[in-house]
């Protein structure tokens, strides 16, 4: 089962640190990475920047496609008028169908907030209390949902570039 996990860091520049942290345990066999995003939010900007990762199995798990409906859902939504919003509400609604529910939108959104920076997994395998012994997570904050078989299918189907 893989899971789709953000990790929020104080700080706008330690998610990429933490993106290559994650992908050094995968070479260990500690995690497998499918895909990965770094949201930064440097203090004063309008909005985040978002980068996609290097798609570590191929193709991508989910592509840019993905990760830009999630991102776009999470930080930019309250910018846009009232009938995009509608459009991008019937589209969460459709997230749903793959275990991304409001509540995980919402959290993110409350949490990932100018001054910060955030790392998007998707993932399965991961050997947890090696990569705490490994990786400092003591001044991250962990968001995650977790995804069934037929989630993460139906979302690589669904997001295939």
């Amino acid at each position: 089962m893989a899971a789709l996990t953000v990790w929020k860091f104080d700080d706008a520049d330690e998610a990429e640190q933490a993106r290559d942290q994650v992908l050094a345990l995968q070479k260990q066999e500690l995690i497998s990475v499918h895909d990965a995003a770094v949201v930064t939010w440097p203090e004063g900007a309008k909005k985040p920047k978002t980068k996609q990762g290097v798609s570590t199995t191929g193709a991508g798990a989910a592509g840019g496609a993905f990760w830009g409906l999630l991102f776009g859902l999470i930080f930019f939504v309250p910018l846009f008028g009232m009938a995009f919003g509608a459009a991008m509400g019937a589209l969460s609604g459709s997230l749903t169908d793959f275990g991304i529910d409001d509540d995980f939108i919402d959290g993110v959104r409350d949490k990932v907030t100018p001054g910060t920076s955030a790392l998007f997994l998707l993932s399965s395998g991961a050997v947890v209390d090696k990569i705490h012994e490994q990786v400092d997570l003591s001044h991250a904050e962990l968001l995650s949902t977790n995804l069934s078989v037929e989630d993460e299918q139906a979302l690589r189907e669904a997001f295939a570039e």
